[in-house]
């Protein structure tokens, strides 16, 4: 009979295998592979789903994703030289599902810890308090610190305890680490995927987190038998303080506003809220801009979306309601815009794009954005860039509201997209952008204007009052500033009064264009660089004080 040895859970001495010790041994290696894909792949989806707990307040820019993924790069790290050492210290399949549950333990209390401080962050971000926002932040990540070490522990601990032959070693690190990252591919798109849109953000660290629960306590039951209960009081604490932190909003509502509607998607945290007037507004993750507007009566608010409504009248006069033959809005979000056109222009064809499908049904139940509505609306739930290449073109308008810094899609700021978009216009078309700035700050404006001068022959701005929005229009033929006054003055009686007077708004809203000499293109668009130096500049400059209500 051949031997074979192996060094057993509890007991370090050297055992013969028989022909009927094998099969057991083959098994506990299985499951040892079972452990370690889910903790590969519950490793990637806390890291996941770490960037959507962070971006419901702080945001899914550059800088939140480069600190997400560089915090977990170091917990992993150090998880990989303890799991190392520890292993060889501690050689016990025991102490390796302990590691397990613990991990999954402490991966449940992170969303449940985080809930208090990320809702003072919210706070914080709408008082525009920088330093408890900052320090939330932090906070959040560090709550990452141990369950992430704990999973680094696992794969070098497995490797340990499968390793029975030296001359083999390197066959099982290399099955150990391939099962580890096949479990982590699935942990990358299942939460993205499938579990966030549809668990939320909370329910997925709970669903990952029971589930490495659930195969490090069948680990201990089949090295302890019913002695692995003892562990139950795990599960119990988390469903305790998950009824006591998981009730309530995220954020507060506003003040003198109730909260109509909350949920999440795998894009954004959304929220709508209804102030004591009637009005309705689309808040999205930190809740710091305004996405959306709708009032049962009223739809003309003179606030950024209404300036879309301009963007035709840059055209050569005499320019009139008849000549708005079809828009698209890139950036759809509740269709305030869409509803704005179809109020002035009656039923002109519009295709409203909009990435997010939860938003879009946000839309059509609190916004009347519905074919009851807006018979004239078709939707499109895809990426802006993507869909506007498929569709059929000739419109008089292109809106891209889709520019929310510091979440601006680079890849719908670039030469190339405005080609793409001056291929979609009519003969007499224009493409009207809302873009960010600081009273003192005009780098994105400008940056923007010269990328825009690049396809098109020239280009309007108009700064939107009270407020830190530029709207740029750019025409595909040549015009001239003075045409929107031209235009506005050419009316016919029949015009509707709220498009004279957003208008007359307009033209004394005007002001010059100054081209920098950065230009975007797909090679290099260096959007979120431009725009983090410009909120950093906004905020070293004493530019809280403007953002604070006024008492």
């Amino acid at each position: 009979m051949a031997e074979q040895k192996r060094m057993t859970d509890e007991n370090l001495y050297i055992e013969t295998i028989s022909p009927t010790t094998q099969p057991a041994a083959r098994r506990r290696g299985g499951y040892l592979y079972v452990a370690v894909f889910t903790s590969g792949m519950t490793t990637l989806a806390v890291e996941l789903t770490a960037s959507r707990l962070l971006g419901s307040v702080f945001g899914t820019s550059n800088l939140v994703w480069a600190n997400v993924i560089g915090l977990m790069l170091l917990y992993l790290t150090v998880g990989y030289f303890i799991g190392g050492r520890w292993a060889d210290r501690s050689p016990y399949r025991t102490t390796f599902y302990r590691i397990l549950v613990w991990a999954a333990f402490l991966s449940a209390l992170i969303p449940l810890a985080a809930r208090p401080v990320l809702s003072a962050a919210a706070n914080a971000v709408y008082d525009v308090d920088a330093g408890l926002a900052i320090g939330s932040f932090a906070s959040v990540l560090v709550l990452f610190a141990i369950p992430v070490t704990l999973l680094g522990t696992v794969s070098p601990f497995a490797i340990r305890l499968a390793v029975t032959d030296i001359a083999a070693a390197g066959k099982t690190a290399g099955r150990i680490y391939a099962i580890s990252t096949l479990g982590s591919l699935i942990g990358t798109f299942l939460p993205v995927v499938l579990i966030i849109p549809v668990l939320g953000t909370f329910g997925t660290f709970l669903l990952f987190a029971s589930i490495l629960y659930v195969v490090g306590l069948g680990g201990l039951w089949s090295q302890h038998g019913v002695g692995a209960l003892r562990w139950l009081w795990m599960p119990a604490v988390i469903a305790v303080l998950s009824a006591l932190t998981l009730s309530g909003p995220l954020r507060a509502a506003a003040p003198n506003a109730s909260i109509l509607y909350e949920s999440e998607s795998a894009y954004n945290y959304i929220q709508v809220q209804e102030d004591a007037d009637g009005y309705r507004y689309l808040y999205l993750n930190e809740g710091q801009g305004v996405h959306s507007q709708w009032h049962p009566e009223i739809y003309i608010y003179g606030r950024t979306w209404s300036f879309f409504l301009i963007a035709p009248y840059f055209n050569a006069p005499p320019f009139t309601p008849e000549d708005i033959d079809a828009v698209a809005v890139i950036g759809l979000a509740g269709g305030t815009i869409a509803r704005q056109y179809t109020h002035i222009y009656g039923d002109v064809p519009i295709d409203g794009v909009e990435i997010d499908g939860r938003i879009v049904a946000a839309g059509a139940e609190f916004f009347d954005m519905n074919a009851d509505a807006l018979p004239n609306l078709t939707v499109h739930v895809e990426d802006g860039r993507y869909i506007l290449n498929q569709l059929n073109g000739d419109y008089s308008v292109i809106a891209v509201d889709a520019y929310r810094p510091p979440y601006i899609p680079w890849h719908m700021t670039t030469v190339e997209f405005f080609r793409e978009a001056r291929a979609q216009l009519a003969e007499d078309g224009v493409v009207a952008i809302n873009v960010g700035r600081t009273d003192t700050d005009r780098r994105l404006v400008d940056a923007l204007t010269a990328t825009l001068l690049q396809v098109f022959p020239t280009v309007h701005a108009l700064d939107v009052p009270f407020s830190f929005n530029t709207i740029l229009v750019a025409t595909r033929q040549p015009t001239l500033s003075s045409d929107l006054q031209t235009n506005l003055d050419a009316l016919p009686a029949a015009a509707p009064q709220p498009l004279r007077d957003i208008l007359a708004l307009g033209t004394s809203a005007l002001v010059p264009t100054h081209p920098s000499e950065l230009v975007f293109t797909d090679d290099r668009a260096p959007v979120e660089t431009l725009v983090d130096s410009l909120v950093l500049n906004f905020l070293f400059s004493g530019g809280i004080d403007q953002l604070r209500p006024v008492e």
